[in-house]
């Protein structure tokens, strides 16, 4: 196996952009169902809106040359071709952090976080705070190739971070996680804890099994309460686990189509009555779609649901953690510290971060950052 790391740019093929463009002014719309607002889906007025903004208004060029600023790289492991950013700082004794996006996001998820963790001197932080920031992107996402076959899991994705950390030369790291990166990141722990010096996720540790219901208390039962807009949205663990291919002719073929799914994720991860662009800056959202029609993962991007997966089989269950190296969260409620306490060796627990998304650091990225600095400071 070679070891070779090999620099990468973008660079999308104009015609692949003019194609774009032809598809989004020839879109066949359907007619609107009877009912305003959300209940049935993306509203009819509101795609059209946001794709004629994607046809005529935003500028792929403009953010390709943003992410170009980014060193990327690639490399094989595990018979994959993997893609990362490698952002090195410029800070004497600045700790490396290895960060995993979630579904349906990609290294966009990072954008404007980043440089806040690389260089926290230019965005008002303690310099003595800064990271070496390696992003890369799960197998079958972005320029990922797609994984070869099954048998895939968060355990071995962990297992192709480890390998991806000693590559780059680095003998203590922390791990970030958040959505599907919030199963990876434990796994990076328990499969290299001699190396990982904390484990960092959004949220997700410390959820009531079923099991747990009956002995919590009203405090705990109304704060659990505000997940159900997300539980009740669209429910993609069953679709995706279900005929992933199915569907992924239709978002492959159209991108109004990978448009709608993906405002309709964006709504249902927003825990207040937000639209999307709202929610998520409108062009970074946008950055992530193209992302995803141009590199033609939104089928590929499906296997952490897939049938032949352990956690699928079982249905959805919540991120567990683990208990080789210290743990913490960007905000615990709705969690439960003491539930997440079984499986994790909790020490950063806030209870009131600002942020109302899923995708909180695409939302708050200076709020984000600030509180990985806080963690990080109190086991580096």
């Amino acid at each position: 196996m070679s070891d070779e790391i090999r620099p990468f740019r973008i660079d999308i093929p104009q015609a692949d952009l003019d194609d774009l463009r032809d598809r989004l002014s020839r879109t066949r719309w359907p007619r609107p169902v009877a009912e305003e607002g959300w209940g049935r889906g993306v509203p009819a007025e509101y795609l059209r809106e946001v794709a004629g903004y994607w046809r005529d208004g935003y500028d792929w060029r403009r953010h390709e040359a943003l992410l170009n600023e980014f060193p990327q790289f690639t490399t094989d492991v595990d018979g994959q071709e993997v893609h990362f950013l490698h952002v090195r700082s410029a800070e004497p004794g600045a700790l490396p952090i290895v960060l995993t996006h979630g579904w349906p996001n990609s290294f966009v998820e990072f954008a404007d976080l980043v440089g806040r963790l690389a260089d926290p001197r230019a965005h008002g932080g303690d310099p003595s705070d800064a990271f070496h920031v390696v992003v890369p992107s799960l197998p079958g996402f972005g320029f990922s190739a797609p994984p070869r076959g099954t048998g895939w899991g968060a355990a071995r994705v962990a297992r192709i971070w480890v390998e991806l950390m000693r590559r780059l030369g680095y003998q203590r790291y922390g791990v970030q996680g958040g959505d599907f990166g919030a199963y990876v990141a434990p796994e990076v722990a328990r499969a290299d804890p001699e190396r990982v010096v904390g484990v960092y996720i959004t949220g997700g540790i410390g959820m009531p099994a079923e099991e747990d219901f009956a002995e919590l208390t009203a405090e705990e039962l109304a704060g659990f309460a505000g997940t159900e807009r997300w539980m009740e949205g669209v429910d993609h663990h069953a679709l995706l686990r279900a005929a992933p291919q199915t569907f992924s002719y239709g978002w492959h073929d159209s991108p109004v189509a990978q448009l709608a799914w993906h405002l309709q994720k964006f709504w249902d991860f927003c825990v207040e009555d937000a639209l999307p662009t709202d929610a998520v800056d409108r062009d970074l959202l946008l950055t992530n779609t193209t992302l995803y029609w141009l590199t033609g993962t939104s089928g590929s991007s499906s296997w952490p649901y897939a049938p032949e997966e352990k956690a699928a089989e079982k249905g959805f269950t919540w991120p567990e953690g683990q208990k080789a190296v210290p743990t913490g969260v960007y905000c615990g409620p709705p969690a439960i510290r003491r539930l997440a306490e079984r499986d994790n060796t909790v020490v950063h627990w806030p209870e009131s971060n600002p942020g109302r998304h899923h995708f909180v650091a695409m939302e708050v990225p200076d709020a984000y950052a600030a509180d990985v600095r806080a963690f990080f400071g109190k086991v580096r």
